[in-house]
């Protein structure tokens, strides 16, 4: 058994040239990118933002931003060398099971199911609150118990709400699922399209609010500490977790191998342009959320509507957020229901899930099947779920994948040096340590209830692939 958890995968030839149905390739550069800040640039600058500033960072909530970037940083560049090599849509699950074995390859795998689908299931929660707001806006108020989680989590366990279903966000799920069914060309076109308005629309506001920011409101930056994870150091540090979720998805673009024209030419152009222009819209937004008003203010469900609700010279400022955050948050789940199902997909063509996961649709050529699994799993978790539960999943199972990522370049390095790689990290040894250190030190200031749920999570994972994948993986059974 031992032998079977750290066997490699070598040849990953059969992914394209499989029979039946395949994916289309159509993205290009200019694709896979928007592909990277369509899944990026969501919950982040429009609610985790404020939240963060008002009870951890304060003004520096811009620290905690590029702290988290910099992590994201170093494992782009690990992203980008692998995605030269192993071309193919399992994006980290594959890379883990080219280097550290088929055990590893599940469990990342597995912790990717947090990434890209209870990643969609938050930024669907964060949805509803910009979408009752808008509608509160044009006067109309939908019932509190439709657009509500059922459950919160407060004092260390989950609590009944008394609402029934958090309706809005489980129809633009199943809205945005019908749209990847169909196919990836049309998915893609209508992500570009939501990325350039909320792209133009995040300009708008922070040109706009520049010229109102008082900078007194920077001062102190870094607020003096008022215990555990409140303000300063230790402040900044657990603000740098939560905003981390934030830039999850800028990877996204290595999901999406099999689609794109020249994948050893544009995956890294997609993965590392859409890091680094996620970052700068984040530190502008986060400046100016700060300098409108105090951080204390900032800590609520709608903060950039807050911040510009308190200048009556930016009040034509709100339609335009509010349709922002709707169209940059929908371009999130559409990613996201893009992502999951391409690997459910791979993870099905190894044998460590049921054929059923790997069949393509004969006329869209899509993963149609994984894809209603996927949006109808995703809605379940946001009509119940509320954000901040969902979210510090997310955050915590996108970091061990990014450490398998970045220990995965080093391994290949040492095992396979003549391997042809057109994109090579630069300085691979120091990189590549310390973006392992780095995602390590974001994971240290999780707290024990997150690591339990993980924990839990994991267990399942574990079982299914016991009870599963270990019997029937292809690569165990020649």
């Amino acid at each position: 058994m031992l032998a079977q958890l750290l066997a490699r995968k070598t040849d990953f030839s059969e992914y394209d040239n499989g029979d039946g149905p395949a994916l289309k390739r159509t993205l290009g550069p200019w694709g896979l990118t928007a592909l990277g800040i369509g899944a990026v640039i969501g919950g982040g600058i429009f609610v985790i933002t404020g939240q963060a500033a008002a009870e951890h960072a304060g003004p520096a909530i811009i620290l905690a931003f590029v702290i988290a970037a910099l992590c994201c940083s170093f494992t782009a560049l690990c992203y980008a060398e692998f995605a030269t090599l192993i071309p193919m849509s399992g994006s980290s699950y594959s890379y883990a099971y080219a280097t550290l074995g088929e055990g590893v390859a599940w469990f990342i795998g597995w912790n990717m199911v947090l990434e890209y689908g209870v990643s969609a299931s938050a930024v669907a929660v964060s949805w509803t609150g910009y979408f009752t707001s808008l509608l509160d806006h044009m006067g109309i108020h939908l019932p509190a118990v439709l657009t509500n989680a059922p459950l919160a989590y407060t004092d260390g366990h989950l609590v009944s709400t008394g609402a029934l279903i958090n309706l809005p966000a489980v129809c633009i799920v199943l809205a945005l699922t019908w749209l990847c069914y169909i196919g990836i060309r049309e998915s893609s076109r209508a992500n570009v399209g939501m990325v350039i308005l909320k792209v133009s629309l995040i300009v708008i506001v922070i040109v706009a609010g520049w010229r109102y920011v008082d900078t007194d409101l920077w001062h102190p930056f870094i607020p003096p500490n008022e215990g555990p994870e409140k303000f300063g150091w230790s402040g900044i540090m657990r603000a740098a977790t939560l905003v981390f979720f934030s830039y999850i998805g800028f990877e996204a673009t290595s999901t999406a191998a099999q689609e794109a024209k020249n994948p050893q030419r544009d995956l890294p152009i997609g993965t590392l342009a859409s890091l680094a222009i996620c970052t700068i819209l984040y530190i502008g937004m986060a400046a100016v959320l700060t300098g409108l008003l105090p951080f204390a203010q900032l800590g609520t469900a709608e903060p950039v509507v807050t911040a510009v609700k308190a200048h009556a010279e930016l009040g034509w400022l709100r339609w335009l957020v509010e349709i922002g955050a709707l169209i940059g948050l929908s371009s999130v789940v559409l990613v996201m229901l893009i992502a999951q199902p391409r690997i459910f997909m791979i993870m099905g063509r190894d044998g460590l899930l049921p054929p059923v996961f790997a069949k393509i649709h004969p006329k869209y050529c899509t993963p149609h099947i994984n894809t209603v699994i996927t949006g109808v799993g995703i809605a379940a978790l946001a009509a119940v779920f509320p954000l901040d539960v969902l979210g510090d999943l997310v955050s915590m199972g996108t970091l061990i994948a990014f450490v398998a990522v970045c220990a995965g370049v080093l391994i290949l390095r040492k095992t396979q040096p003549d391997l042809p790689r057109t994109f090579r990290v630069p300085f691979a040894p120091f990189t590549c340590v310390i973006g392992v250190l780095s995602c390590l030190t974001l994971l240290y200031w999780e707290n024990w209830y997150q690591w339990l749920m993980l924990g839990i999570w994991t267990v399942i994972g574990m079982a299914i692939y016991f009870g599963y994948g270990r019997r029937h993986s292809k690569l165990h059974n020649g």
